[in-house]
């Protein structure tokens, strides 16, 4: 599982490099050109920042999971349905992810596949 969350992160990463090198191209909430107020607004988080921190998440559950069962099989106080709720929350995460990066990539094919 740790391979896959690593392969989520580069594919994250090429994906922001290949946005950030597009001319022109405004990612989601961000607006090219000045705002219609003239005033200056804080910049919105960036799409690929969202998904590096989502991923960030899951790894981390990834590991209260981990340590759960640990503490479960060498008796240190861990409780079995904080271990089965720990390793739930991770597998649910994980489900989640991957439904997003599914999603993305066939975004992704969508667009490439687009005729100009």
């Amino acid at each position: 599982m740790q391979t896959a969350i690593s392969s989520m992160q580069s594919a994250m990463n090429s994906l922001s490099a290949t946005t950030q090198a597009l001319p022109g191209f405004a990612g989601p909430g961000q607006q090219q050109g000045a705002p219609f107020g003239g005033a200056s607004q804080a910049a919105p988080t960036p799409f690929s920042d969202l998904l590096t921190d989502a991923v960030g998440q899951v790894n981390q559950l990834e590991d209260q999971a981990h340590a759960a069962v640990a503490g479960l099989m060498t008796g240190s106080g861990v409780d079995v349905h904080q271990a089965m709720i720990a390793t739930q929350k991770e597998s649910m995460a994980f489900e989640l992810a991957l439904a997003v990066r599914n999603k993305a990539v066939q975004a992704y094919q969508q667009v490439i596949g687009m005729q100009f």
